[in-house]
């Protein structure tokens, strides 16, 4: 397996070493070149700080027997950049390759293709920092030199079309990003096998961006493609066969294809568990897809078991400042959240903000998902003006970093909605969900998810305000897109037929609610597990109309069955109980 080849390739550097150090002067450049090698090594196998150590040894070499402009040090520089950008350092990289790139300026002519890979790799960290405008100008400049020192068509000018691309899907510019990476698919077509593994890399990113842009099905046929390509020409527990098993995993789980993607996590998983020491940093990934599947499902403790995992994982093998750990810090808040563990789900998202406060830029976005995820727990703890402010802090990021039509905006205008709604502010929630779906409509294609959502929030909102015909309209457009968009038993269709059957409850058209809560319910059922609390809520909404019809025995039945499911699923102190406790209490009022 890669594991054992990388520790016999060790094995023969230390060999080497050990007799080169014994026969030749402590500043011979055969050691810089065989310290490099054992650093790239340990970079394999992911001991960013071992690997690091090595470089800087080499350079150490380097510096005492080389001009101060030969191109060898740049390697080095460039070598040391990348592990203080794999271990989160990114100000150490960034100052690491711009001298990589100022020693390559001054010995090499303009033109020179390791100039673009100095400015590649500057590009890279500034888009870790979420810098993208200063990324795509380091990407173009890659790309200007490449296009002339290389031919037209050369696979190498591939790579800064790619990462162009990146940064700007990071911005929200998906056309713009879609263009970047078919260019580099067609330059990729032109000279490469169809089986080369870098194709696969392109399949992945266009992939990327359908999924970005609402496009599941499609996304999910590029990572197929990108699978197939590297089943070909991989070794079965290749390391890189992970990556489009968690593509695959991510579009099946945004289609409601749980089973699905648990199957293709689970595989990722298994090859990077083969494949990679068991500290490796990249196994976390597949713990924490798993995870999220998982809280989908609506299973919480497994959920949390998983981000446990990785966030063992990524302590053993990261700095304790490294901005993955802040990832899995935000998942096990989440995953508390969902728990109703409210002060423990504030501590971990603290713990992620800290982190990114220390290592991030004032205004990237991750700070504003760390406040967006703090406010929403202050929110469900009934803390609205704290719930507010942290939300407010969010937005405010995201306007200085995003184009105003940025769909994350919306995310973030949707976060403050919930929170005026949660105060009885119905106008002031409207007002930021009207606009939400603004900004989605500017940017996302009309059958998105995301404006289902806004429509839906919108909908309710009128209903809240007893203009009923008008929430109807709303929330029977959300359910329109959704049918358009996913398949017939998916979730989300679910909760978009419990919102109408609310609607015509509050209409007073009973027979009409109890179909839709009905067909909600019927959905839940096959999608979901039995003790899912959604299963509860569909049961709860069903008893309420039952009631509202004068049917109390049945109405009881259903909200007996509803308080079931939430005492199997849910904490005892959890706010939906109280409510579940409350339907009963009322049916025995009558």
């Amino acid at each position: 397996d890669s594991q054992g080849k990388y520790l016999e390739a060790l094995t023969f550097c230390e060999q080497a070493l050990d007799i080169d150090q014994k026969t030749l002067p402590p500043n011979h450049p055969r050691l810089a070149s065989l310290y490099c090698n054992i650093g790239n090594v340990h970079n394999h196998m992911g001991n960013y700080l071992k690997a690091l150590s090595f470089y800087e040894n080499a350079l150490k070499i380097q510096q005492e027997s080389l001009s101060a402009s030969d191109p060898d040090l740049a390697g080095s520089y460039s070598n040391i950049g990348n592990m203080h950008a794999n271990m989160g350092d990114y100000p150490k990289a960034l100052l690491s390759h711009t001298k990589a790139l100022e020693i390559s300026q001054q010995s090499l002519p303009p033109n020179h293709p390791d100039l673009a890979g100095s400015y590649s790799n500057i590009g890279n960290v500034h888009a870790n920092m979420g810098n993208h405008p200063k990324a795509i100008l380091s990407h173009t400049k890659a790309l200007e030199i490449s296009q002339q020192s290389l031919p037209p068509n050369h696979p190498v000018l591939a790579n800064p079309y790619n990462n162009i691309g990146v940064a700007h899907a990071e911005m929200g510019n998906y056309p713009e990003a879609l263009s970047s990476f078919e260019k580099a698919l067609e330059i990729q077509q032109q000279l490469l096998s169809p089986n080369h593994p870098d194709l696969a890399g392109s399949y992945d990113n266009i992939g990327n961006v359908h999924a970005n842009m609402g496009n599941h099905p499609k996304a999910l046929s590029f990572h197929e493609k990108a699978l197939g390509i590297r089943q070909e020409s991989l070794s079965p527990n290749h390391p890189a066969l992970a990556n489009p098993y968690n593509n695959i995993g991510v579009a099946h789980g945004k289609m409601g294809n749980y089973p699905e993607a648990l199957s293709s996590f689970e595989k990722a998983l298994e090859i990077s568990q083969q494949s990679l020491p068991p500290n490796h940093p990249d196994l976390a990934d597949p713990y924490d897809n798993i995870g999220n599947v998982h809280a989908n499902m609506g299973n919480y403790p497994e959920a949390l078991s998983f981000h446990e995992k990785a966030l063992g994982i990524r302590q053993e093998s990261l700095p304790p400042n490294h901005p993955d750990l802040a990832a899995t810090y935000s998942n096990i808040g989440i995953a508390h959240d969902n728990m109703s563990n409210y002060p423990k789900a504030l501590l971990f998202h603290e713990k992620a903000l800290d982190i990114r406060q220390e290592t991030l830029p004032p205004n990237h976005l991750d700070l504003a998902y760390s406040y967006g995820d703090i406010g929403n727990v202050y929110r469900n703890m009934g803390n609205y003006p704290k719930g507010l402010s942290s939300n407010e802090k969010a937005l405010e990021i995201l306007q200085q970093s995003l184009s105003p039509n940025h769909p994350d905006l919306a995310g973030s205008y949707y976060n403050i909605g919930n929170v005026h709604a949660d105060m009885g502010n119905y106008s002031e929630a409207l007002s930021s969900f009207e606009k939400a779906l603004e900004i989605r409509q500017q940017s996302l294609p009309s059958n998105h998810l995301d404006l289902a959502s806004s429509y839906n929030d919108i909908g309710n909102m009128h209903g809240k305000m007893g203009n009923y015909p008008k929430g109807l309209s709303s929330n029977e457009k959300a359910l329109e897109i959704l049918q358009q968009s996913l398949p017939s038993n998916h979730p989300d269709l679910a909760g978009s037929y419990g919102d109408i059957g609310n609607m015509y409850d509050r209409m007073g058209n009973y027979p009409e609610a109890l179909s839709f809560h009905e067909k909600a319910l019927e959905i839940r059922q096959q999608s979901l597990p039995p003790s899912h609390p959604h299963l509860a809520y569909s049961y709860g909404d069903i008893g309420n109309v039952y009631r509202n019809m004068g049917n109390y025995p049945k109405g009881l039945s259903s909200n007996e069955k509803a308080l079931e499911i939430l005492q199997q699923s849910l904490p005892s102190n959890h706010p939906d109980l109280a409510g579940s406790y409350g339907d009963i209490g009322n049916m025995y009022d009558r």
